[in-house]
């Protein structure tokens, strides 16, 4: 640093400590500095000029730390936290400080940054502003000038913090009043569908209170099976919303008295994928309730429709479905059959085990239900 702006600094300062009583407000008359924004960092090579800068912000009210360069600034910073404000020197030895500008712009942006610089470096000092430094002091610095750049600075600082936080509070309300309306859209798209299930059921004696049946003992099964949580939930959701694609199924076919025709078992297969599309909603927030509804159908030897998936390859919560399903199925009323003792329902789960149906599920089904005289439950 030049010899004559050190002297003309010190000159400076001679005139700072003489006059701070007449261009200062008292403290007294000053609004008080929270306690955050009442520390700063002065940064300069020149011992004599850290702490004249220093004394200057000090009478402002300021507590201040120095330091010698850019990289010293920096482990302060690591060491200290991070400052309110920091005044710093361009031409320093090891960091100079438009490389310590750049540093703590990239790790710490909230710091407001005053530049100071000799006559000679003001169109560098420009330069600072547009990498981040709020401002520059130019050399020799004059205490009201001083005063007058760090409030600003400050207060610049202040408001673009007031205006982050009230941009990310408006943000976060905003998401979760979204989050709230859709999960009450959500809650009223799955009464709906719930309330057309049991429209559906009630229009078939033979099948009312199925799926509640279904969603019961796959539950039942599921926490044999080590499933809990948000996963269990949606194992009881798909168990009851399973069959709602036969709301697009004509009641000549789901109440026909005997065997259907090729075209007919061809209708009530689309139950399946009609059912997906239309709890396509709920796709995002519960994926394994449609799962359950396009795949509850399917056989583990590959047999199964819609898309003929072969053993592990159908999801869990599916094969979970289809082994319940057929249960209740088969110790019920239909409009073509009379229903199978329990028993004889259970044995022809255990006998088409790994073959039609998931061995593990099955096992799990016997175990959640060893009494079988006491099936079916009620819905």
């Amino acid at each position: 640093m030049a010899c004559a702006v050190t002297t003309e600094l010190l000159i400076e300062d001679y005139y700072i400590i003489t006059y701070l009583a007449s261009v200062i407000t008292p403290t007294g008359d000053r609004p008080p500095r929270s306690a955050d924004s009442a520390r700063a960092l002065v940064v300069d090579d020149d011992v004599q000029v850290r702490q004249t800068l220093s004394r200057v912000l000090q009478a402002l009210g300021m507590a201040t730390l120095e330091a010698g360069n850019g990289r010293e600034a920096l482990a302060v910073l690591e060491d200290q936290g991070v400052f309110p404000l920091i005044v710093s020197d361009i031409n320093m030895p090891e960091m100079d400080g438009i490389a310590l500008l750049r540093e703590v712009h990239r790790r710490w942006p909230d710091i407001a940054v005053i530049m100071l610089t000799g006559v000679a470096d003001v169109s560098t000092a420009v330069d600072c502003l547009k990498h981040g430094a709020y401002d520059y002091l130019q050399k020799p610095v004059m205490v009201d000038e001083v005063r007058v750049r760090v409030d600003n600075a400050l207060e610049k600082r202040r408001l673009v913090l007031e205006n982050q936080f009230l941009q990310q509070s408006y943000q976060e309300r905003l998401e979760g009043s979204i989050r709230e309306l859709d999960q009450r859209n959500k809650e009223q798209f799955v009464g709906q569908i719930q309330m057309a299930v049991r429209m559906l059921e009630k229009k078939d004696v033979y099948t009312r209170g199925h799926s509640q049946r279904v969603s019961r003992y796959a539950v039942k099964t599921a926490v044999l099976l080590g499933f809990t949580g948000d996963v269990l939930d949606q194992i009881r959701l798909g168990g009851e919303l399973h069959d709602i694609g036969k709301i697009g199924t004509r009641d000549v076919v789901l109440q026909k008295p005997g065997p259907l025709t090729p075209d007919e078992f061809e209708e009530i297969k689309k139950h399946v994928t009609e059912g997906e599309e239309i709890l396509e909603p709920l796709r995002r927030g519960h994926p394994l309730v449609l799962q359950i509804v396009r795949n509850h159908h399917e056989r583990v030897d590959g047999s199964g429709f819609p898309d003929r998936l072969r053993g592990d390859a159908i999801p869990m919560v599916a094969r979970v479905v289809a082994v319940v399903d057929a249960f209740d199925a088969m110790t019920t009323n239909r409009s073509y059959r009379t229903c199978r003792a329990p028993q004889e329902a259970m044995e022809e789960l255990l006998r088409y085990s790994g073959v039609q149906f998931d061995s593990d599920v099955v096992n799990a089904f016997h175990k959640a239900y060893p009494d079988v005289s006491r099936l079916p439950i009620s819905a």
